[in-house]
């Protein structure tokens, strides 16, 4: 069982530094964080920033939601049709790179 990662409240003394692009990286590295997949030192690194920075502290919560809602969720039955659809539109999207 995976342990849970908790989001501190305001952390005095850390400077909130979106100018810097910090909420950016910060995103980048979310989906890897919630999953517990980051070392340590990260981690932490990320706790302060959220601790810091409501804009990140409300997107990290509903990023939370919405991979707890997907995991919960079905997955819908598509047509032989509908996959071959979806595969060519991946595939295009890929080569656009």
């Amino acid at each position: 069982m995976r342990k849970k990662a908790t989001v501190r409240k305001r952390t005095p003394g850390h400077r909130h530094q979106t100018g810097e692009g910090r909420c950016l990286d910060i995103l980048r590295q979310l989906s890897a964080y919630i999953d517990d997949e980051l070392p340590s030192k990260i981690c932490g690194e990320l706790r302060r920033h959220l601790g810091a920075c409501p804009n990140c502290e409300v997107f990290i919560a509903s990023l939370r939601q919405t991979v707890t809602l997907c995991r919960h969720s079905g997955t819908p039955q598509l047509s032989a049709q509908d996959r071959a659809a979806l595969r060519r539109e991946i595939l295009q999207a890929a080569q656009a790179r």
